[in-house]
C-alpha cells in the first residue's frame, strides 16, 4: 500500500502540532503539505519546536486538491469557511478537528455528510465514511464515561460531572485566563452548565439510550498544567460496584485504546498516550465514574489518527502505541 498523502490545514495550533508529530512517526502517512498563511514560508520546527531535527517542511499558503486525507486544525466555526471558498478530490476524505460538523443538525455540508468520529461507539461507520467529526476533548472523556450506562439504559437521573482540563485546551491565542501568571498555581471553573460539548455529549447517549430525559450538569475547569483531562462523573445505580465494572469491561472489550482500570486514576498515566482509563466507584447509591485522557491526543489528533487508520483499512492502533510521559 503506498502511503496516504496527509495535508493539515490550521498547522500553527497545538492539535496540528500533535498531529504532525504523530503522522512523522506513522509508517503509513506521508505529510503532503502543512497550510499556515500566517506562517507560510517558515520552518514547521520554528513554530513546532520539539519537531527540531526531526522535520525539514515548510509551511505554505497553498494547498494540493488531491491528497487522500485532509486534517482541518481550525478555530470553532471555520471549518466550514474554509471549505465553502476551497475545493478537494472527490476522493479526499477529511476529518474536522472543530465542532462544525458533531450534530446531527450540522452533519450535511455541500453534499458531504460527515460521521461523528468516536470509535468506540461509531466504529463500523467510521470505517466507511469519508468524511468525519472529530469528537471534542471533553466530550470524548465524558461520553466514554457514560456510554457503557446509557447502552445498559441505566441513566434515569441526573448525571453531575466536574471535569478539569489544563492550559492547552485554551489554544495557543493568548487570553485573559491563558497567561502563565494566571494561570499558575490556579484553578477557577468557565461556562457552568453550558460548556458547547454538552450538545455532542446528550446526542450520543440518546443514540444509545433513546429516552434519556435527565439532566447533565456539567462543570468544567481551568487547572493549572499543560495537558489532560480528569472528570469525575456520579449519577444514581442500584447495582454493585462489581456489576458496574463488569458492565464497563463488557462495553470497552473490543476498544483499542479505553481501559477499565480496578485501582483510582491520576493523570499521568493518560499524558502523551491515546488512551482513555476509566474507574468505578459505588458510594450510598451513587456510581463514581472517573475518566481520564490526554485532550491533545484522545481528545483530539490522536483521535483524528485513530479514525484515519479506521477509514484507510489500517491497524486501528497504527503509529499511536504511545507511552505515557510518567516522569
Amino acid at each position: 500500500m503506498k502511503n496516504i498523502q496527509v495535508g493539515i490545514i490550521g498547522g500553527a495550533g497545538y492539535t496540528a502540532g500533535e498531529l504532525v508529530r504523530l503522522l512523522i512517526n506513522h509508517p503509513q502517512a506521508e505529510l503532503n503539505f502543512v497550510y499556515s498563511t500566517s506562517n507560510a514560508g517558515n520552518k514547521i520546527s520554528k513554530i513546532h519546536q520539539d519537531l527540531v531535527g526531526s522535520l525539514d517542511l515548510e509551511f505554505t499558503d497553498t494547498v494540493n486538491p488531491d491528497v487522500d486525507v485532509l486534517f482541518l486544525c481550525l478555530g470553532h466555526g471555520n471549518s466550514v469557511k474554509f471549505l465553502s471558498e476551497n475545493t478537494f478530490s472527490e476522493t479526499t476524505k477529511i476529518i474536522d478537528l472543530g465542532n462544525d460538523f458533531r450534530l446531527e443538525a450540522d452533519k450535511v455540508f455541500n453534499g458531504k455528510t460527515f460521521v461523528y468520529g468516536l470509535p468506540e461507539l461509531q466504529k463500523e461507520a467510521i470505517k466507511q465514511a469519508s468524511y468525519i467529526a472529530n469528537p471534542g476533548c471533553f466530550a470524548t472523556a465524558i461520553q466514554l464515561g457514560l456510554l457503557p450506562l446509557a447502552n445498559a439504559g441505566l441513566l434515569n437521573t441526573d448525571v453531575h460531572i466536574n471535569a478539569v482540563t489544563g492550559a492547552t485546551g485554551a489554544g495557543t491565542s493568548l487570553s485573559a485566563t491563558s497567561h502563565y501568571a494566571w494561570r499558575d498555581n490556579n484553578f477557577s471553573y468557565y461556562k457552568p452548565f453550558t460548556h458547547q460539548h454538552l450538545g455532542e455529549i446528550n446526542q450520543s447517549v440518546k443514540q444509545l439510550q433513546n429516552g434519556f430525559d435527565s439532566d447533565i450538569l456539567f462543570m468544567p475547569n481551568r487547572g493549572n498544567f499543560s495537558r489532560g483531562i480528569f472528570a469525575t462523573l456520579y449519577t444514581d445505580f442500584e447495582g454493585s460496584v462489581e456489576e458496574a465494572k463488569a458492565l464497563y469491561k463488557e462495553f470497552y472489550k473490543g476498544a483499542e485504546f479505553t481501559f477499565i482500570s480496578d485501582d483510582e486514576l491520576h493523570l499521568k498515566q493518560v499524558v502523551n498516550t491515546n488512551k482513555c482509563l476509566i474507574h468505578v466507584h459505588k458510594h450510598n447509591g451513587k456510581l463514581l465514574i472517573t475518566s481520564i485522557i490526554d485532550n491533545l491526543l484522545k481528545g483530539a489528533s490522536g483521535q483524528a489518527v485513530q479514525n484515519m487508520n479506521l477509514m484507510f483499512g489500517l491497524e486501528e492502533t497504527t503509529g499511536l502505541n504511545l507511552k505515557a510521559t510518567y516522569f
